[in-house]
C-alpha cells in the first residue's frame, strides 16, 4: 500500500513528489448556468463530496445574456470527471456542463509578481529573467516593482520559479484559467437550441 502523502493535491494517497497521482489527468470543466444566488457553493459541494481538489476557479458572464460561465480545474479520473459533470448537470440552474483536456482548449491566465527593486537593480539576471520570458513590468518604485506575465500555466510558472531562484519574489497571485473551446460546435447554443425547439413542439 502506498503511504500517504501530506503534500498530495490529488487523493493523498499516493507517493508521488509532486502530489499528483499518475492516474489522474487535468481537466477543465466550463458550466453554463442560470445567474442564481448560491449556485456556486452547491457546484463546489459537488467536488468537495467526492474529496476532488479544485485547483482553480473562474466565474464569469457569458456571451449569451443572463447565463453565467464557470471554469474549474482539477485532477482526477475520467470516469470521475463524467460523474461530476452528470452531477452538476442535474442542478436546475446548471443549463450545461462539459469537461475537457487542455489539447481540446484555447486556454489563457494572467499573473503578477511582486519583486525587490533593490535586488532587481543589483542583478542583471532579474530584468533578463523578465525578457525571456515575454513579461512586462508594470510598476517600479523604491521598495518593489511589478511584473506582469499573461499565458499558459507552464511559461507563468517558469518565470515564477526563475525570479524566485533568484531570491527576488516578494509576492506572487495567479488568477484562474479562462478558455474556450477548440470545437467548432457551441455546446451551449445545440442545448439552447434544443430545448427552445422543445417548447415549440
Amino acid at each position: 500500500m502506498a503511504k500517504q502523502n501530506t503534500d498530495c493535491a490529488t487523493c493523498g494517497k499516493c507517493d508521488q513528489p509532486n502530489g499528483v497521482c499518475p492516474e489522474f489527468t487535468f481537466y477543465t470543466f466550463i458550466i453554463y448556468s442560470e445567474n442564481t444566488p448560491g449556485l456556486l457553493s452547491q457546484i463546489t459541494a459537488v467536488f468537495t463530496r467526492r474529496q476532488v481538489n479544485i485547483e482553480s476557479l473562474n466565474v464569469s458572464a457569458s456571451s449569451t445574456p443572463g447565463v453565467h460561465k464557470f471554469t474549474i480545474t482539477c485532477y482526477c479520473e475520467e470516469q470521475m470527471a463524467k460523474m461530476l459533470t452528470k452531477q452538476m448537470e442535474k442542478r436546475i440552474e446548471v443549463l450545461k456542463a462539459n469537461y475537457y483536456t487542455d489539447d481540446e482548449l484555447f486556454i489563457i491566465e494572467t499573473s503578477l509578481i511582486k519583486i525587490s527593486t533593490p535586488l532587481m537593480l543589483k542583478n542583471r539576471e532579474v530584468s533578463k529573467a523578465v525578457r525571456l520570458h515575454d513579461a512586462k513590468i508594470v510598476e517600479v518604485n523604491t521598495t518593489y516593482a511589478t511584473v506582469e506575465k499573461t499565458g499558459i500555466t507552464r511559461d507563468i510558472l517558469s518565470l515564477y520559479e526563475s525570479l524566485n531562484k533568484l531570491g527576488v519574489v516578494l509576492q506572487f497571485v495567479r488568477s484562474g484559467r479562462i478558455a474556450i473551446t477548440k470545437s467548432r460546435v457551441e455546446h451551449l447554443d445545440e442545448y439552447l437550441a434544443q430545448r427552445e425547439l422543445q417548447r415549440c413542439l
